[in-house]
């Protein structure tokens, strides 16, 4: 069995909703706005934790072959092991920020992930503990020990990332099924003024957001999560997500704030003879 099917059994494992439940309501203390934004990577244009992550591994996998080598080096394996514990809290608030957004699967998979994690961080901390006390030996077993739970733990966060599609744009392959050239959406006093419209290019669903004589037009699936935009609502000028409360500049589609970090494509519109038409231009034209 690939390791992949094999995780999907804890997607399925309903006794994981207890811890599942504690941990929404402890992200849910996170509060909204440029902060969340931050940790959710919206200035970034993807998502950070996948940043932040590299530090606290990359200085604890250089303390274990430090380790590993011939020589004196306590005091650097030893540095390291502490550094790396001082980066996990921004990864553990980022990592957190993004999975409170997630759906079930990925959430239940998300707790395990955690949880692997909190066991390596727990050992590194148990290995500094023992370098300082002057048992080296001891400070290198649970070092190594902690690389492993870890490693598990980032093999979890693999699957949430690439098999579940956390933090991917989840509206990227419609760009490529847009049909070349103008189309027509229909007449422009069939689109409520104000509200977000769901039309469609083909199998492309579009939104379009009429104010007066103009319209707007987006691709209508969000980035984040992959939800209907159409169903959502417009905001101060910007569509908004209708699960996850992502907001998007309805003029260039960029991400105002998150959980999405990934903005929309826009279409080009014109109002011809009382007809609303659109055209997408590919990004060198």
């Amino acid at each position: 069995m690939r390791l992949g099917e094999g995780v999907r059994k804890i997607e399925r494992n309903d006794g994981l909703d207890p811890a599942v439940s504690l941990f929404k309501r402890v992200a849910g203390r996170i509060p909204r706005g440029r902060a969340r934004d931050l940790l959710n990577g919206v200035q970034l244009g993807h998502p950070a934790h996948p940043i932040l992550v590299q530090l606290p591994i990359g200085a604890w996998m250089s303390a274990v072959l430090l380790d590993l080598l011939p020589g004196d080096n306590r005091r650097s394996a030893h540095a390291l092991v502490n550094t790396g514990l001082l980066a996990t809290l921004p990864a553990v608030v980022s990592g957190l920020a993004d999975w409170s957004q997630q759906h079930e699967r990925q959430q239940r998979v998300g707790v395990v992930h955690a949880a692997s994690n909190a066991a390596g961080s727990l050992l590194f901390a148990s290995s500094s503990l023992a370098r300082a006390r002057d048992r080296q030996g001891w400070g290198r077993v649970l070092a190594l020990a902690g690389m492993g739970a870890v490693a598990l733990g980032g093999s979890l966060g693999g699957h949430i990332a690439y098999y579940r599609a956390g933090g991917a744009n989840s509206a990227d392959h419609l760009t490529d099924l847009v049909p070349g050239g103008w189309h027509d959406l229909g007449p422009l006093d069939g689109f409520d003024e104000g509200e977000p419209v769901r039309a469609s290019l083909g199998d492309v669903p579009v939104v379009v957001v009429r104010t007066g004589d103009a319209v707007r037009a987006v691709l209508g699936t969000c980035t984040h999560m992959g939800a209907p935009l159409a169903d959502g609502s417009v905001v101060d000028g910007c569509l908004r997500c209708p699960w996850h409360g992502s907001e998007f500049d309805m003029d260039d589609g960029s991400v105002v704030h998150g959980p999405a970090t990934a903005g929309l494509e826009t279409l080009e519109t014109s109002v011809t003879g009382g007809t609303v038409r659109v055209r997408h231009l590919p990004p060198d034209a």
